[in-house]
């Protein structure tokens, strides 16, 4: 048996890990790099396996950096199942097929460019077409039900609490070749306990390997309250400037949870009432699959919606508005303030957002506020990091605009949350592998593991790296 890193490997994107055993590959994850524009079309385009060799996807989740390549795989030769839970089979029918689109239009508008340039013109990793091929091999399974995805491979998915369907895959291998059996447990992307919406991480109880990852491995974030609290003074000091607040959200988990504040916050008069635009279309069809998926909320989403909250909506209110429209989103950008844009992707990379920073980053009285985490050469980082002027669809702009960040909002466990998520295995792992990270967070989290936890054989992997279970 054994388990090739070949995404996610000491950065926190594009998560593949591939498992061999008993003559047969799985792949845990299919996501899209994200990073260095050239970098990153050139690693998407070309996998470091056969597609066509690979027999089952088990997919932890639906954000793009773990599920955004599957239209790829699929194109060029995957003929097996997706297994995955419920909601993230609803919710990649949306997000699958608006990656497709946002690289059909980011493509079609640097090739204007590189046309007029005399420059050869790029294609897009997959188009709507790829996307649609891909969601007809997807099988859902719900939490706590054990399946066989392979001979001599059984899934169960548990809660990983992260978002919207995540879940923590355990994986139960009879490795015939060595004549053992194995528990592999690939822990996803947990999520921080105490959030609004979704359930908490589940715990597991043993496994003899560990996938872990690592994303805020060196560090706590503030508490929700603290960060709720800052968010409301954010909205009134931009409002009191008369200006635009930019928000660059993932359309799923991170749009959701800052509308459900931004709701408490006006109900409770602690923000006053102005227009909140929601601009991606994306993000308005996953606002539907969350209500289509209550199993999933924690108590307290549910009373906010029965009981003496009774019609409630958690992601609707007064002047809260959705935008679809390509002329909808425009007509934002000469609208004055005060208002609040919400928009993806949640690292300003792609997609609407681009425009709405383009329009307001040098606008003294607007504020650009970071919600979640940033990877490393994202457009997002180079914000949250202070770096002036930044490019913008190649173009140079000075970031005039404050910038704030808030960090109880994340949907990623915090190094507390990761060493005792780890702690309650009562079977200790003999073998874990940190994902997921950057360098620093990892080699900080695998001591935390060692000193604190009692973990043994903690390891990191670097890009491309196999191990023999």
């Amino acid at each position: 048996m054994k388990i090739t890193f070949h995404g996610a490997a000491q950065t926190v994107t594009g998560s593949q890990h591939l498992i061999e055993v008993n003559g047969r590959q799985l792949l845990l994850d299919c996501g899209l790099y994200q990073g260095k524009r050239s970098e990153a079309y050139d690693r998407n385009r070309k996998f470091p396996f056969d597609p066509a060799k690979i027999d089952v996807v088990v997919l932890s989740h639906a954000h793009i950096d773990h599920s955004g390549n599957l239209p790829g795989l699929v194109k060029r030769g995957f003929k097996g199942d997706i297994v995955c839970t419920l909601a993230t089979e609803d919710l990649c029918g949306a997000m699958l097929l608006d990656s497709a689109h946002i690289q059909e239009k980011d493509v079609e508008y640097v090739n204007k460019k590189r046309a007029r340039q005399g420059e050869p013109l790029f294609k897009p990793l997959y188009v709507q077409a790829d996307a649609v091929a891909a969601l007809k091999q997807f099988v859902a399974i719900s939490y706590h039900r054990p399946f066989n995805v392979l001979p001599g491979v059984q899934v169960t998915f548990l809660d990983a609490g992260h978002m919207l369907g995540s879940a923590i895959v355990v994986l139960h291998i009879e490795d015939r070749e060595a004549g053992r059996d194995v528990k592999l447990v690939f822990s996803g992307d947990l999520g921080q306990p105490g959030l609004p919406i979704l359930r908490d991480p589940e715990p597991v109880d043993s496994a003899d390997v560990l996938i872990m990852e690592s994303t805020y491995g060196d560090k706590d974030h503030e508490d929700f309250a603290t960060s709720e609290n800052k968010l409301a003074e954010i909205v009134n000091d931009t409002v009191s400037r008369g200006g635009k607040l930019i928000i660059p959200a993932f359309a799923v988990g991170r749009t959701q949870e800052i509308v459900y504040a931004l709701h408490q916050l006006s109900d409770a008069k602690r923000i006053p009432r102005l227009p909140i635009y929601v601009d991606s279309p994306l993000a308005v069809n996953v606002t539907e699959v969350f209500s289509m998926h209550p199993e999933s909320y924690d108590e307290e989403t549910r009373q906010f919606i029965s009981g003496d909250k009774a019609g409630h909506d958690p992601f609707g209110f007064s002047g809260l508005n959705y935008v679809r429209s390509v002329e909808e989103s425009k007509a934002l950008n000469t609208k004055p303030g005060p208002m609040i844009i919400i928009s993806a992707s949640g690292m300003a990379e792609t997609g609407r957002i681009l425009h709405h920073l383009r329009n307001n980053i040098e606008d003294r009285r607007s504020t650009v506020l970071i919600a979640g985490f940033q990877a490393e050469h994202t457009l997002g980082r180079q914000i949250e990091e202070g770096r002036s002027p930044v490019k913008i669809f190649g173009e140079p702009y000075q970031v005039r605009a404050r910038v704030e960040r808030i960090t109880g909002f994340s949907a990623h466990a915090d190094r507390t949350n990761l060493l005792e998520w780890a702690g309650a295995f009562k079977k200790r792992p003999v073998r874990t592998f940190l994902v997921h990270g950057e360098p620093g967070p990892m080699s900080a989290l695998a001591s935390g593991l060692a000193s604190q936890v009692g973990y043994e054989n903690v390891e990191i992997p670097q890009m491309h790296q196999s191990f023999a279970l």
